[in-house]
């Protein structure tokens, strides 16, 4: 998929930046030629030399280098390649991105380009959660510049949270899916996933038995048919699906933030269990035994997410897929809730105890919308989303992959 492309690389100056040597080796390995540009600050922690010897070519550093800027190589250069790829992207770069500064050779030749442009952050934890990144980051995927990572783990400052560069393999797959020929290819998908948390003290929380494999197996289905996938997931068990950008939230209120932030999309697909309730008024400190006196809590009612999408008066996407995790009367309640909140499809299932469906690793689903309800047969959860990501490329107007063995299965009328 990447022979012969062409990705100009440019390497910020992070603690990070010594995982571009092995992202270098990777791309080569897979056919890619990389053109590599530092900025001053990367050449304290990966030399140029090391660079250049795994790339193949020479380092870019200079944007006055009279040589080349008498037949303006900088503009050249952002001209050639088929992905510019910017890790580690640091604050100061995503900074200087977001207001359209042009002091240097990498920052020129961001402005100067008419190629698709990627980048993978990475900085320290308060960094990365600090205003102004998340306003540079909003200005950036409204300038439609895609965004892989970042991850969340120790830091080498000695903090813990998400600021992590994303890992080789992972930018690897989120370069692949932007050269992916798949019919959803330049289409941006929102997919939730995963179960919130709704704390009650420092120490204890409200949850649900959500794993978040059926939403992770959903992102990972679209990305392969070439969608640009946002995935804001809550603490869920499923690992994280990589080529997407992924954003991690723990409350219901926090995941609602998320999606609004991730819009316009395409298509937005809600699979996560977010909690209708959560304490109103969590404590700060741990709640205490009082001589078996039971603690009272009060509930407050949760953001109405997909209500809210649903509902949109302007930024709607074009197709809005609920889910509802039913114990009894699956498609009654289903089809109540689609006209309820507004959405075009319901993806339904039962799941009480004896379906093993809650956590397991199949799934059995009706999909619910205006024409009827439709069963589908119990399989893995990951053929589930791969039926559903080519509906969902059918509904936006565009011919899905080669048909399955299911395709044409099933039909419409009860469960």
């Amino acid at each position: 998929m990447l022979a012969g492309k062409r990705i100009l690389l440019i390497i910020g100056g992070g603690i990070a930046a010594y995982k571009c040597l092995d992202l270098i080796r990777r791309l080569r390995e897979r056919g890619a030629l990389v053109a590599p540009v530092m900025t001053r600050a990367a050449e304290e922690f990966v030399t140029p030399l090391s660079v250049s010897a795994l790339a193949g070519e020479e380092v870019h550093r200079d944007l006055f280098d009279l040589t080349k800027e008498a037949e303006m190589g900088h503009i050249q250069l952002s001209r050639v390649a088929d992905l510019m790829v910017v890790a580690p992207a640091t604050a100061d770069l995503m900074a200087k991105m977001a207001g359209g500064h042009a002091n240097d050779l990498a920052t020129t030749l961001l402005m100067a380009t008419d190629t698709p442009v990627m980048i993978a952050p990475a900085m320290n934890v308060r960094m990365w959660e600090h205003p102004a990144t998340q306003r540079n980051l909003e200005v950036l995927q409204g300038d439609g510049i895609r965004v892989v990572g970042p991850n969340s783990g120790d830091m080498a400052c000695g903090e813990y949270g998400p600021g992590r560069m994303a890992e080789p393999l992972e930018i690897i797959a989120a370069v692949e899916a932007v050269f992916a020929k798949g019919p959803l290819a330049g289409r941006r998908v929102l997919v939730t996933s995963g179960p919130t948390h709704e704390p009650i003290d420092p120490v204890r929380y409200i949850a649900n038995r959500s794993s978040g494999a059926q939403g992770t197996a959903i992102a990972e289905a679209l990305r392969d048919l070439g969608a640009e996938v946002v995935f804001v997931t809550g603490p869920a068990e499923a690992a994280r699906p990589v080529g997407v950008q992924v954003v991690e939230v723990e409350s219901a209120r926090e995941m609602r933030d998320a999606v609004m932030g991730a819009l316009p999309v395409e298509a937005g697909v809600f699979a996560a269990a977010v909690a209708d309730w959560r304490v109103a008024s969590a404590s700060d400190a741990k709640i205490k035994k009082e001589g078996g006196k039971l603690p009272v809590l009060e509930f407050a009612e949760n953001p109405d997410i997909l209500a809210e999408v649903s509902q949109l008066a302007e930024g709607r996407p074009a197709l809005v897929v609920g889910f509802a995790a039913e114990t009894n009367d699956v498609v009654a309640h289903a089809t109540a809730k689609r006209v309820r909140k507004g959405c075009d499809w319901i993806v339904a299932n039962d799941v009480s105890p004896a379906t093993g469906i809650m956590g397991g690793s199949e799934n059995a689903v009706v999909l619910i919308s205006e024409a009827g309800a439709e069963s589908w047969p119990r399989a893995s959860k990951r053929a589930v989303a791969e039926r559903l990501a080519c509906r969902i490329a059918e509904a936006l107007g565009v011919s899905s992959r080669a048909p399955g063995p299911w395709d044409g299965a099933g039909g419409t009328g009860g469960d």
